[in-house]
């Protein structure tokens, strides 16, 4: 996996090339980690992100250790596999919010379930 961060100030862009999940995580958490204390907003962009599991959850409701003062994060650059997670988990948790880590226009609408009668 490779990782770049990027600062500008009080912001902070992460830019990861590799999958998201429990092994991968330890380096993820060190790179939110390392981030100056000034940074106050965080964009993880996952353009080369193909896979995320669970670990990619806890990476982005939960990106600082407790006691510590989180960013503001957003995510940029989710692909299909990445943003289905997200709404899963949204739909499944009702205490997720993704308006605030994912702009709008990404979030697809739910749809209501079909009923298919030859079933």
């Amino acid at each position: 996996m490779n990782i770049t961060t990027t600062i500008d100030g009080t912001r902070a862009r992460i830019s990861l090339d590799g999958e998201i999940d429990f092994h991968t995580l330890p380096q993820l958490r060190a790179a939110t980690a390392d981030l100056p204390t000034p940074v106050t907003e965080l964009l993880w962009d996952l353009e080369a992100t193909t896979f995320m599991d669970i670990a990619g959850l806890h990476l982005l409701f939960d990106p600082t250790p407790p006691g510590s003062s989180p960013p503001r994060t957003t995510v940029t650059g989710l692909g299909p596999q990445p943003l289905r997670l997200l709404t899963l988990a949204a739909d499944l948790n009702p205490n997720i919010d993704l308006t605030r880590l994912i702009p709008a226009p990404a979030i697809p609408p739910c749809a209501p379930p079909v009923h298919d009668p030859a079933r």
